[in-house]
């Protein structure tokens, strides 16, 4: 698995692109692939404000229900419809399928997430890999 370098990651597996005073929010490839399929995604409306550490959602799997964690504060400005219908989206490319993008309250609250070297690293101490 790779993990884009322009990318900052959360411990709880979401990643946040920043560019500027917006963010783009998804989740990390090894999250959909530990959940196995995804068949429903739960998110928050446009005009909705999250929290970063927050819950901000969910996404459900033939596995489980696993909450999903605003990287960052801000206000959500769209929301990715596609996954309404096509869930399954997040399992075919994990790195390039957004959920949400946000108006960020503080671009610089994503300053103290992972990095992708960080994330590579937290990651296989978590698994012993």
């Amino acid at each position: 698995m790779s993990y884009p370098a322009n990318y900052k990651y959360t411990k709880e597996h979401e990643w946040i692109e920043v560019d500027g005073a917006k963010g783009t929010v998804g989740i990390t490839d090894y999250a959909q692939s530990s959940l196995g399929d995804i068949v429903f995604v739960d998110l928050p409306k446009v005009g909705d404000t999250v929290e970063a550490g927050k819950i901000f959602g969910s996404v459900e799997s033939v596995k489980a229900v696993s909450d999903l964690y605003a990287p960052a504060s801000g206000t959500v400005t769209a929301v990715n419809e596609e996954l309404a219908n096509a869930p399954e989206k997040i399992n075919a490319d994990a790195n390039k399928t957004w959920m949400l993008r946000l108006d960020l309250t503080d671009g610089a609250s994503a300053d103290g997430l992972l990095s992708a070297t960080d994330y590579e690293k937290f990651i296989s101490e978590e698994t012993g890999h």
